[in-house]
């Protein structure tokens, strides 16, 4: 526990950034269910499980509620993980690159 002035100063203002990163990441959450485009819910469900990773560090918040948000957060990377774009196939691999016609066997 702190003991000095300039350590409580610290932690005061450690716990008031912890605060308001659990209020923009519940902005974040409305922003997610009111967007329906697939690119910018994958964008914002990665931001939410960072936050989420953050938060679940922070030794303001006690035991019980950093485990609930190392859940969150794992639960959101797996939403994240539904709404990632899928890698387009790449025609040719890098023989498209070649302007050369390859000889034909």
């Amino acid at each position: 526990m702190p003991s000095s002035p300039a350590a409580l100063l610290l932690s005061d203002s450690l716990a008031a950034a912890n605060r308001a990163l659990w209020l923009a990441t519940l902005g974040l959450m409305t922003a997610y269910m009111q967007t329906p485009a697939p690119a910018h819910r994958y964008l914002l469900a990665g931001r939410i499980a960072r936050n989420f990773q953050t938060l679940s560090q922070q030794e303001c918040f006690d035991g019980e509620c950093r485990a609930r948000f190392l859940r969150l957060g794992h639960r959101w990377q797996a939403n994240a993980a539904r709404c990632a774009p899928e890698a387009a196939p790449v025609a040719g691999g890098l023989l498209r690159f070649l302007r050369f016609p390859l000889p034909r066997r």
